[in-house]
């Protein structure tokens, strides 16, 4: 039964939060919305802010766990901001809460992931070192984390599965072209 009142409230929760800002939701409009009490909520979470906390876990661990080796930059850059596009009004009212650093925590977390992923599977059958792996993820990482909040920041205006494809299209090869690159300064070093 716990760990039914634990999902239904963190469901109520996005649900709410799909509808309305961080800062207008209490325990009590959770728990109103749940059929439960506010020391059933009291039994799982401090607060709202640790119910986020667990939310924003659970959803970079699935990702981790979830993710799978992607034919392209593209499906892999998706999987990291599904949860974002699904989530839209929910997230946006985050970014624009005091739990915005929160989300900005989940957002590094599971772009780290996503990029890190990615180029060692691409890097296998190079001779890059470590050190320009890194730098490789670091770049791209910051580029993923750059295009959500250029997203957020605009009010979400545009389709960023569409933006995240065409920017995908017009830099094809470029990831490859920096491990080559560090290929070859690696054997001549």
């Amino acid at each position: 039964m716990s760990t039914f009142t634990a999902k239904a409230i963190k469901q109520t929760f996005m649900e709410l939060l799909n509808k309305k800002p961080l800062n207008k939701i209490t325990v009590k409009d959770i728990a109103e919305e749940c059929g439960i009490n506010r020391n059933s909520f009291y039994y799982h979470y401090n607060d709202i802010p640790s119910l986020l906390e667990e939310i924003f876990t659970e959803e970079a661990e699935t990702l981790v766990t979830n993710q799978k080796e992607s034919t392209t930059f593209y499906e892999q850059l998706l999987s990291a901001v599904d949860f974002a596009i699904e989530n839209r009004a929910a997230v946006y009212h985050i970014y624009n809460s005091a739990s915005r650093e929160m989300f900005e925590r989940y957002l590094e977390k599971i772009s780290n992931k996503t990029v890190s992923s990615y180029i060692s599977q691409v890097s296998r059958d190079y001779n890059i070192s470590e050190r320009d792996k890194s730098a490789l993820v670091l770049y791209y990482k910051c580029l993923l984390i750059g295009f959500v909040i250029d997203w957020l920041s605009s009010d979400m205006k545009y389709d960023l599965r569409d933006q995240l494809r065409r920017i995908c299209i017009l830099f094809d090869g470029a990831m490859l072209g920096a491990i080559k690159k560090g290929s070859e300064l690696n054997t001549k070093a």
